[in-house]
């Protein structure tokens, strides 16, 4: 359970949720308050790996092959806040030791423990496809939401 940014007590949202709130923003100012609200490390790492082109991923650029969990969100699911820390084995340079085929195993057993939006969201930021899949969610507007400079870095 978290505070929203209203202020009302709820549950924690998932990333696909918060995403959408800054998808469904009006505005640029409204898209800034909502990232900056939902601000986590977690948060900050999926989005610097969709977003910096300087982060190559090591998976094959077509959608990879997976069976979507069907179960009811918030059962049989893992989240992407908890499995960010993992992306690591997925970037040039993070695990150099482990097998491409270790690699892309683990990734395809991340997608089906994830919710299907979670899921998706993660092939989209593997495939630097977030701002297409968000509308409004740009490389600008995480980079001044969390006051990165160009290199997505804290000033």
């Amino acid at each position: 359970m978290a505070f929203d940014e209203e202020g009302k007590f709820g549950p924690t949202l998932t990333f696909h949720e918060i995403l959408l709130k800054v998808n469904n923003a009006k505005d640029k100012p409204k898209k800034l308050k909502v990232l900056q609200h939902y601000d986590t490390a977690e948060l900050r790492m999926v989005l610097k790996a969709g977003f910096d082109p300087k982060i190559i991923w090591q998976l094959p650029e077509e959608r990879p092959p997976f069976n979507e969990n069907g179960a009811p969100e918030g059962t049989e699911h893992t989240y992407l806040k908890r499995e960010a820390r993992r992306l690591y084995h997925f970037i040039e340079g993070g695990n150099p030791n482990l097998s491409q085929n270790k690699r892309e195993a683990m990734f395809v057993q991340i997608l089906e423990g994830l919710t299907s939006e979670e899921a998706n969201l993660l092939i989209a930021c593997k495939d630097k496809q977030l701002n297409k899949k968000y509308k409004g969610l740009t490389a600008n507007l995480i980079k001044e939401a969390f006051n990165w400079n160009d290199s997505f870095m804290k000033k």
